[in-house]
């Protein structure tokens, strides 16, 4: 019996001999996985620490000034005119702007406060219009706008959608409540041109709204929400309308209108001739004609100037503040004794 486990497992040993050997589990060793990959590990001394704050303060605070600056530079003019442009003696503002039998003309006088070099932007500013509203922003079909084959699709553009069972084009609450106001400008009895190309972006126009796509059915209904399209001019090349539905994310916002090319001198004066449609005055909405010049740093922007000078300035603060603790009651690097177990043991 012995004599013959020993034979079965010798001769079983050396079968296991001839057999391939397991491949092992062991992960192939690397630096990678084994975390011992070369690191920086900075140690943040007060000299550090006090270095990089007078760093960024030293890089911010010239940068917040230049802005401030170029911020100033920018000469504008702010006329609100949606009270103004209303008779005296009309109550109900709102049935004066929904009824289409009277005259919305209306003159203002404006007077240019300092020089004012060419190109000269015309904007249009509302106030306390939500047009990040979600269901505003949803109401509008990016298919039918860029595709003629797509003029019947009309999905998520409740409640401007079909008109007498035809599909609106373009549909959607955005397009219809497209801004209406228009401006005519007069400086020393010549009449002043407004540029309106270009005033909308090159992306929006080559990609978001077609060629090929002609406004149809639009503004057919009996309430009008704004401004209405020539149908025999292609959605891209309705920049009003291209403008209008780049949706602002404030309620406050400026929505170019066009450039004018004639430099203004001081205490000029500048006769507005315009036509208050665009009925605010359900929301409780302002209306505002701008006029403004621009710069390096682009319009009128006193925020970033401030928010750089108030990083800046709390850098060197912070700098300041650790030179005097560091003089005052320095700190050996690396003493234990400040650990807290430390701390702990000494006052037991």
């Amino acid at each position: 019996m012995n004599s013959g486990d020993a034979a079965g497992s010798s001769s079983g040993g050396s079968g296991d001999a001839g057999a391939p050997r397991r491949a092992s589990r062991k992960p192939k060793y690397s630096k990678f996985t084994q975390q011992e990959l070369p690191a920086c590990k900075p140690i943040l001394t007060p000299k550090w620490v006090i270095s990089v704050f007078l760093l960024v303060g030293v890089i911010f605070v010239p940068i917040g000034v230049a802005s401030l600056l170029a911020s100033n530079k920018v000469v504008e003019i702010v006329d609100r005119y949606d009270d103004a442009c209303v008779p005296s003696n009309v109550t109900d503002k709102l049935a004066y702007i929904q009824n289409s039998t009277i005259s919305k003309t209306c003159r203002r006088t404006l007077k240019v406060p300092k020089d004012m070099k060419q190109p000269i932007f015309v904007y249009y500013q509302l106030n306390n219009f939500y047009q990040n509203h979600r269901r505003y922003v949803k109401s509008r079909n990016d298919q039918q706008l860029r595709d003629a084959s797509k003029a019947n699709e009309t999905t998520l553009c409740d409640p401007e959608k079909t008109r007498d069972g035809m599909a609106i084009v373009p549909c959607g609450l955005i397009a219809w409540s497209t801004f209406n106001d228009t401006y005519t400008f007069q400086h020393n009895t010549n009449n002043l041109s407004i540029d309106k190309t270009d005033i909308s972006w090159k992306s929006d126009r080559d990609h978001k709204f077609g060629s090929d796509v002609f406004p149809k059915n639009f503004q057919k209904g009996p309430l009008i929400g704004g401004k209405t399209l020539n149908e025999s001019i292609p959605l891209s090349e309705q920049e009003d309308l291209i403008v209008w539905m780049r949706t602002a994310a404030l309620p406050t916002f400026r929505k170019l209108y066009g450039r004018i090319y004639v430099d203004l001198k001081e205490n000029d004066t500048i006769t507005v001739t315009l036509d208050n449609n665009y009925n605010t005055y359900s929301f409780d909405g302002k209306k505002s004609l701008v006029l403004s010049t621009s710069t390096w740093l682009g319009g009128k922007n006193d925020f970033l100037g401030l928010a750089y000078l108030t990083v800046g300035g709390l850098c060197f603060f912070l700098a300041f503040a650790f030179t005097l603790l560091y003089l005052i009651k320095p700190r050996k690097l690396g003493d234990n004794n400040y650990l807290s177990w430390n701390r702990n043991s000494a006052g037991h």
